[in-house]
């Protein structure tokens, strides 16, 4: 099963990532996120975050942990290469604990590509079948 593939949008950038699990999508639509930026087989795991979010459903979660990204990427210069997420029920709805790798940017070994300014609830689709999970979202570039 391929990770990701990217989808036409006429002025943004559009992604579908697929997983077994959502959990596995979710890990793939970050990794999408960031090929957008980079190439994501030269990132190192040299650093770790840690993220763990709350919100009401599929949508506002996933909205909510490619957001949560970026600001790792905006605020603190990381490009990320490798994530690990786990999904539970909470009493408001979706609980998402994960883990990132990835390091600091530098633009000498870390081309950049095309730079993202927000996560968009724009085309955001979730499709969650027995063994194969979708999610489409579209990014403001």
């Amino acid at each position: 099963m391929k990770k990701f593939e990217w989808m036409e949008h006429p002025s943004d950038i559009g992604f579908r990532a697929y997983g077994k699990t959502l959990a596995q999508a979710f890990e793939n639509a970050a990794l999408a996120l960031f090929e957008i930026m980079v190439d994501t087989s030269e990132v190192e795991p040299r650093e770790r975050v840690e993220i763990e979010l709350e919100a009401e459903d599929e949508q506002a979660l996933l909205y909510d942990w490619l957001d949560r990204l970026l600001y790792f990427h905006d605020a603190q210069g990381l490009v990320l290469s490798k994530f690990e997420v786990e999904l539970l029920s909470s009493p408001g709805g979706l609980k998402l604990k994960a883990r990132a790798w990835g390091e600091r940017f530098d633009p000498a070994r870390h081309p950049e590509r095309t730079a993202v300014k927000a996560m968009t609830y724009h085309m955001m689709r979730i499709e969650v079948e027995k063994d194969r999970c979708m999610v489409q979202a579209v990014v403001d570039i």
